[in-house]
């Protein structure tokens, strides 16, 4: 496929998250006009349930606005993680799997599910987690889906320093988060210079580099730091994206870029306004570096 044809987009973009009392969510048909009319035509899922209870839910809201599925975000706790929670993961890989997705994007979840605590993992912690990375890598090829790895704010993987181990513990393939790893302390770069050729899916943010200093040293919260503007537009903010969508092509990555630019909205954005102008601006963006 093309540069354009990889560009994909995510219900996260229009303030819709997983994440407990993120704020208010836009309604599922709402949010995929408003991708097809700016022209994408592939998306992911967005928190479990938001498209539909199943799988052909998802497809008929999806083939409804000529959409395909890219994947979706999965979050586990790897580190204390119980039979229920396979199943629940196992689920959730059905639903994707039936919908037609490609990718499950897996992240080392907190035990409750928020992204505001630094979640800190012994040695006993990590065999758990590597452990559970193996099952559900085997679960994710057991349907047919290529899995992912994303160090995310809030998670067990978060900061360089558990990048660093994760890399070290584990062959899992990883999704470069341009924010989420320049929030945690680590240059996008470098995990493109370690790990090129692990990395397979990518989530791509610009990020206001003040806002995410104080996100790292706690002095706001994940949440705070989004509603205080944490994330621009492409090309607005400190991330080199252009350079690391340069790099990643020249080391052959033939995977999605997902445009994904969290948000929170407190109340329905009026018709013509809202998260769709900042998407708008960082398709551009990209139409400008793939030139």
């Amino acid at each position: 496929m093309s540069f354009a044809d990889r560009i994909g987009g995510a219900p996260i973009s229009w303030g819709v998250c997983e994440a407990p009392g993120w704020g208010y969510e836009l309604f599922a048909d709402r949010v995929l006009a408003e991708m097809a009319g700016l022209g994408l035509r592939a998306t992911e899922l967005g928190p479990t349930g938001y498209l539909g209870k199943t799988s052909a839910d998802v497809r008929a809201v999806l083939d409804r606005h000529g959409l395909r599925l890219i994947g979706g975000f999965l979050p586990v706790p790897m580190h204390v993680c119980s039979e229920a929670d396979l199943r629940e993961a196992a689920t959730a890989m059905d639903t994707l799997a039936a919908a037609g997705a490609e990718v499950v994007v897996l992240a080392a979840r907190s035990g409750d599910g928020g992204y505001d605590r630094k979640v800190r993992l012994d040695d006993g912690e990590w065999r758990r987690l590597f452990a559970t990375l193996d099952t559900l890598r085997e679960m994710a090829g057991d349907h047919g889906l290529r899995p992912s790895l994303h160090p995310h704010v809030g998670t067990a993987v978060e900061d360089r320093e558990s990048v660093l181990r994760l890399l070290d513990g584990s062959d899992m393939p990883i999704c470069l988060d341009t924010g989420h790893l320049l929030i945690g302390g680590m240059r996008p770069a470098e995990l493109l210079e370690r790990a090129a050729g692990r990395i397979t899916h990518v989530h791509l943010k610009d990020v206001d580099l003040a806002v995410a200093a104080s996100v790292r040293d706690g002095s706001r919260s994940y949440m705070d730091g989004v509603k205080a503007g944490l994330y621009t537009p492409l090309g607005a903010g400190d991330a080199d994206v252009a350079g690391i969508v340069a790099g990643l092509e020249a080391a052959g990555y033939s995977g999605w870029y997902v445009l994904e630019q969290d948000c929170a909205l407190a109340g329905p954005p009026a018709a013509g306004t809202g998260p769709a102008g900042d998407v708008r601006r960082s398709l551009e963006f990209l139409t400008g570096v793939a030139r």
